[in-house]
């Protein structure tokens, strides 16, 4: 003990940091290091744990479900009609962002949104005919994600809309999402000005028809290889789209112009792409829509197979538990904001965009994208950090998105409830930030995290489930 005593005193000190600091001031050296129960303490989450670590059923089914999501091969097969295409689909039905909820709980950008769904139907003729409308129950609400579909923002999906189809070759899914409209006053934030119902009839009699002529010629479009290109030029198909969208007019212009469409409508087409980065984005979440729908349903399974807000609740939905949801409040955002806003003008965090980082690209892959830092806050270290933290709760490496910061490694894919909650490392999702007033629009952008919550609830039933 003498001589333990006498050498120079090196210690890990797990707990109360005072600890730490008290070493340090009296001349030794203590390295601190930052722990929590798992799940903050909370008992029947941490008992759930204990019960599904290294639990074979549940790591046979992780395993199944993470091949399946690996393996999936989206490709842009066309483009359709929400009400001809969407299964289930209604006559009076409007899809939303994130998990349920009812017309008197949504937040303000998601019942603007409506408003301006029934006006483009022509369900009513005026807003306040609208709103009265879906306050009264006329209109059946449901999750884009229970229709194998997405949508970013409000995430607003009406029968007569036009919808890109991705199709999974290699399971025969589908997925489905609304086209982008661009930036400003648009429908996603909350906007149903003349404007807006303009521009979206425009998309459904121009715009839609002559990408599919142009989608015809071309034929089906692999959106994995594109999207690794994508990476690989500075985007995370998330927030950056810049070079996802440039690729995906390298492949249409040629097509377009043989499609044998209008040549008004052409260059119509051209130039409203052209002038919108975030265009490709609606395609790459249906492409991870595609790959995570494949990965769900494997019975004993904790893959997260979907993270979705809809500006009061953010939700989860785990492979092994079907079609339950797990929510708790969707957190503001902490971002950077325009000119002239704040924290006190957001919404709550809103939107199905976060399908991407449940597929491991977005916040996960933020190292592809150091850029992308300049909209949403932080630094290129903190980029290429968060893509290294979320290692920590994946199952995979997916090697089809390949990171050259990272000597090309595989972007970290497969999010395992369980990590979760062990570790305390809550998912990265990188988003933009919509005012809580309908119709101003995008006020900021940041990168925030999935409540712990969601995850805790999850664990307890999948160990009810197996009667673990």
């Amino acid at each position: 003990m003498s001589k333990l005593l006498g050498a120079p005193l090196s210690v890990v000190n797990v707990g109360l940091r005072s600890f730490a600091d008290t070493i340090n001031q009296c001349g030794g050296t203590a390295a601190q290091v930052e722990w929590a129960p798992p799940a903050s303490g909370e008992r029947a989450a941490g008992s759930a744990l204990a019960k599904l670590v290294n639990h074979p059923l549940v790591e046979a089914a992780n395993a199944k479900a993470v091949e399946r999501l690996l393996a999936a091969q989206p490709r842009l097969s066309g483009i359709g009609v929400a009400r001809e295409v969407l299964p289930r689909m209604g006559r009076r039905t409007i899809l939303h962002a994130g998990p349920p909820i009812e017309w008197g709980r949504m937040c303000g950008p998601m019942r603007g949104a409506i408003v301006g769904a029934i006006l483009f139907e022509g369900w009513a003729r005026s807003a306040r005919a609208a709103q009265a409308m879906a306050a009264r129950g006329g209109i059946e609400f449901a999750p884009c994600h229970h229709h194998s579909a997405v949508g970013p923002m409000a995430g607003i999906i009406s029968p007569s809309m036009p919808v890109w189809i991705v199709k999974n070759a290699a399971h025969g899914n589908l997925a489905y999402s609304n086209l982008n409209e661009g930036l400003g006053k648009v429908l996603r934030f909350g906007a149903n000005g003349p404007e807006v119902i303009a521009r979206l009839k425009w998309m459904q009699k121009t715009l839609a028809p002559t990408l599919r002529a142009g989608l015809e010629r071309l034929g089906e479009l692999e959106l994995k290889p594109l999207m690794a290109q994508a990476l690989h030029m500075g985007d995370e198909v998330h927030n950056r789209n810049a070079a996802a969208s440039a690729l995906l007019i390298k492949r249409l212009v040629p097509a377009l112009l043989k499609s044998g469409a209008p040549a008004a409508d052409v260059a119509a087409v051209i130039e409203f792409i052209a002038a919108n980065d975030h265009f490709f984005l609606n395609i790459s979440m249906a492409a991870c829509k595609s790959m995570l729908d494949a990965a769900h349903g494997v019975a004993g399974s904790s893959l997260v197979t979907v993270m979705a807000r809809n500006g009061v609740d953010f939700g989860v939905r785990v492979s092994g538990l079907g079609r339950r949801w797990f929510s708790t409040p969707a957190p503001v955002v902490d971002g950077l904001y325009f000119a002239g806003y704040s924290k006190a003008d957001a919404a709550p965090d809103l939107g199905d965009s976060a399908i991407t980082e449940t597929a491991g690209v977005g916040g996960f892959a933020m190292a592809a994208a150091p850029a992308i830092v300049k909209f949403v806050g932080g630094s290129a270290q903190d980029a290429l950090a968060n893509t290294l933290a979320m290692t920590h709760i994946t199952l995979r490496r997916n090697s089809a998105f390949t990171l050259p910061a990272l000597d090309f490694a595989g972007t970290p894919c497969g999010i395992d409830a369980r990590r979760v909650v062990d570790t305390g490392i809550l998912p990265v999702i990188n988003t933009g930030i919509a005012h809580k007033a309908p119709g101003v629009g995008q006020i900021g952008a940041g990168a925030t995290r999935a409540p712990l919550a969601c995850f805790a609830q999850a664990l307890v039933a999948l160990a009810r489930s197996l009667k673990a």
